[in-house]
């Protein structure tokens, strides 16, 4: 079939024409122009195409072309990397498929209780959409019959191969009937997701939708040099200055999206993580707030922002760098949809500002350099917002009541008015003070300014590019990360301290990078980050050198942490 111009065009059950008009689909995207048809044909796809480019509709469509509702049991199978994706594919497919009568998706993901699962699965969903980890155990439990599959579907396919999930995916496509159909969407194409593709799909149509900054059009792109003020307190001062809408924050842990995102509450942020740790509810009611406009930023890692459809993004933040620009563009993407502008800004340490060019590559854009608003510039724009606000009450307020209450506080106290209402004044401003304490001042530019602890500190080992045991390995077997070698001390940490030496079931084959291994032990072990000695990265496993005499509490702790979702299985050598 050739590309068509409108859905209408397409020989789609009435049905279906009939959900997707419903949802206001009228011209088909560049991904859905070229995979419907040869998916329609019955050809596997690779699809190839960016974050929010109409993907689900791609193979959704097809896939429920070739749906028989009187047969339970079923025919669509979509792989997802995490559980807000899955949620939202399966709402997408249910509303196109909303008129095929005795359509049934299930929707199965690790974090909800299997019983109304297995419920749904047993009952004959046609469709079922879920994550690798939880879809392996109903198809191990014999929960999950795929004898009847017509399609099977992995949807982000590169977000699955960066958190781990290969040998999963590879578990259930060889579970999937050889003579079902296949297709494989990506935003980007590594080698080994072209050698899934190849183990998988047989005489594919390969469908590369061309990288377009159309959608950035409308984003302005800015970067701040971390100086002489912490990350936090310049993320105060953006959010207080900047008139946003929803602002998006990426910070690198799920222990940093609680941390940063308790702190912006206390300093009175309407603020909220999200990260895979919390339940379903709670994720769902984060959403739902969001939604709502009850919650205005929200700070989120990479992983399960990803998943995320919440419209209205006016800013993107990235409090941490991505680790490569490819990632810096699926999270800037967020914001300047829908023919609104946006405003991406980022956080760069001295060490990261060659990482600016590597973005404006792949953007084809600018990112301008930019300040934060001053101790002293923040000091007088409180005392005129402070002075507005007071006077649009005085103005548009009947504070005749209030008025005979301060009248009545201050004779039945004998104070002063003025005092009063300076006491009053001063009660107000105490989350966030009127006057601002004069910042730092500059130091030497060859010197790192330090955070205060808190404010982010699990990023000494976790910048992108080579990690300590990569830059030693450069150095040839003459250097002091030679294999046998003694490894070098780390830099930052206490040179008094003894240090044993332990094991993680962890490492390069897993994605594990020095600063995964740094936070998870700091957020866990609650151990700042110059108690951590040095850290060898192996294929399967890691090394990292902790205090001597470390008590027994905190080693289970951290026997139970996971590291880049795989657990630590941290035992002494």
């Amino acid at each position: 079939m050739s590309e068509f111009t409108t859905f209408s065009a397409l020989e789609l059950p009435e049905a279906i024409l009939r959900g997707i008009t419903e949802l206001g689909y009228d011209k088909p995207t560049p991904i859905q122009q070229r995979a419907i048809g040869p998916l329609l044909a019955g050809r596997d796809v690779l699809g190839e195409a960016q974050t929010g480019t109409g993907k689900t509709a791609a193979f959704g469509l097809p896939a429920l072309a070739n749906i028989d509702t009187t047969v339970r049991g079923a025919q669509l199978l979509v792989v997802a990397p995490t559980r807000e994706l899955a949620i939202q594919v399966a709402e997408s497919i249910e509303q196109m498929g909303k008129f095929m009568r005795g359509l049934t998706v299930a929707t199965v993901y690790g974090g909800a209780a299997y019983g109304p699962q297995i419920k749904l699965l047993k009952g004959g969903a046609q469709v079922v959409v879920g994550t690798p980890g939880r879809l392996m155990d109903h198809i191990n439990k014999g929960t999950l019959d795929l004898s009847k599959l017509k399609m099977s579907v992995l949807d982000e396919a590169d977000e699955m191969l960066n958190m781990g999930f290969v040998e999963d995916i590879e578990f259930i496509m060889e579970s999937v009937p050889k003579d079902a159909q296949r297709a494989l969407f990506s935003a980007t194409m590594p080698q080994q997701i072209r050698k899934i593709a190849q183990k998988f799909l047989t005489d594919s149509v390969h469908v590369a939708i061309e990288k377009t900054q159309e959608h950035k059009a409308n984003i302005t792109q800015k970067a701040w040099k971390v100086t002489v003020i912490s990350k936090n307190s310049a993320l105060e001062r953006i959010l207080e200055t900047t008139d946003y809408n929803l602002a998006l924050i990426f910070v690198r842990t799920r222990q940093d999206t609680i941390t940063l995102s308790d702190h912006l509450q206390s300093k009175g942020f309407k603020a909220a993580g999200l990260n895979g740790d919390m339940n379903q509810a709670q994720r769902e009611a984060t959403v739902s707030q969001l939604k709502a406009g009850t919650v205005r930023v929200l700070v989120a890692t990479d992983v399960v922002a990803r998943g995320l459809d919440v419209p209205g993004v006016s800013h993107v933040i990235n409090y941490d760098l991505p680790n490569d620009p490819e990632s810096y563009v699926h999270r800037i993407g967020r914001t300047g949809r829908a023919g609104r502008s946006g405003e991406a800004i980022l956080f760069a340490r001295p060490r990261e500002m060659h990482l600016l060019r590597r973005y404006e590559r792949e953007t084809k854009g600018t990112i301008e350099m930019m300040e934060v608003p001053t101790a002293r510039e923040m000091t007088a724009y409180r005392l005129e917002a402070c002075q507005k606000r007071l006077a649009d009450l005085v103005a548009n307020q009947d504070l005749s009541t209030m008025r005979e209450l301060v009248e009545q506080m201050a004779n039945e106290g004998a104070v002063d008015m003025k005092d009063l209402a300076a006491a009053l004044l001063f009660e107000q401003q105490q989350t966030r003070p009127l006057f601002v304490k004069d910042d730092p001042k500059p130091r030497r530019e060859a010197r790192e300014v330090r955070e205060p602890r808190g404010g982010d500190r699990f990023d000494r080992n976790a910048r992108p590019g080579k990690g300590r045991n990569e830059r030693g390995a450069e150095r040839g077997s003459k250097g002091p990360r030679a294999a046998g070698a003694a490894a070098r001390p780390a830099k930052g940490r206490d040179a008094n301290i003894e240090f044993d030496t332990y094991r993680l079931s962890v490492g390069k084959d897993h994605g594990a990078r020095p600063g995964d291994i740094v936070g998870a032990i700091a957020n866990e072990g609650n151990m700042d980050s110059r108690m951590i000695g040095n850290i060898k990265l192996h294929g399967e496993h890691s090394f990292v050198e902790l205090p001597k005499g470390l008590p027994a509490a905190i080693v289970a702790k951290l026997q139970r942490a996971r590291i880049r979702q795989q657990p630590s299985g941290m035992t002494k050598v």
